[in-house]
């Protein structure tokens, strides 16, 4: 026979622990949504072009971003490219193979509008014809996609394009490159 045990009694205490818990977990949510929020809401990301007031009304190389591609030229094209452009006063940010998978067969140029200045004082420095593309970017930085059938750049470029007057342009923001301390480093 198996004796009959009576049945422990509830607690009349109430067990707080859960409720207080999620309470405080509830309140961590809020606080790092609120964080997040505030965070989002007031980014210190840096502007990527100022306006500006050309200078004699000119767009000159070294007021402009470009980005070189490589979209089916040989391996190496874009970056002798990018050397040319750079001697010439080109701000070169970017050289890889096209990002977005395009190929070209000659060459194309990305940009805010197909006839910004920044467009054409690039498409001035090359000897073929580009395919003029607007992506409509805000940072007004250019990109030169070339292709199997790219041949070089102009010996010499046009040194600088036109603007009307009083005419402000959105110029890119070109970091300046930081001093090392010395005995670090820089890699």
């Amino acid at each position: 026979m198996t004796a009959i045990h009576p049945q422990p009694r509830p607690h009349s205490r109430i067990r707080w622990r859960t409720p207080i818990t999620m309470v405080i977990l509830l309140a961590i949510l809020a606080g790092g949504g609120w964080w997040g929020w505030k965070s989002l809401m007031s980014s210190s990301a840096e502007q990527t072009c100022t306006e500006q007031k050309l200078t004699n009304n000119r767009l000159v190389p070294k007021q402009v971003v470009l980005n070189v591609y490589n979209g089916g030229a040989r391996a190496g094209s874009a970056g002798r490219v990018a050397d040319a452009l750079k001697k010439r006063g080109f701000n070169i940010d970017k050289i890889a193979n096209e990002p977005k998978g395009d190929k070209t067969d000659v060459v194309a140029l990305r940009g805010a509008a197909a006839n910004a200045p920044e467009m054409l004082l690039v498409a001035g420095q090359l000897n073929q014809k580009a395919q003029m593309i607007a992506d409509g970017r805000t940072d007004h930085s250019v990109d030169l996609v070339i292709g199997a059938g790219f041949g070089s750049v102009k010996l010499k470029g046009i040194p600088s394009v036109a603007v009307a007057a009083g005419t402000t342009a959105c110029l890119p923001v070109v970091p300046t490159p930081q001093p090392v301390p010395s005995g670090q480093n820089p890699n």
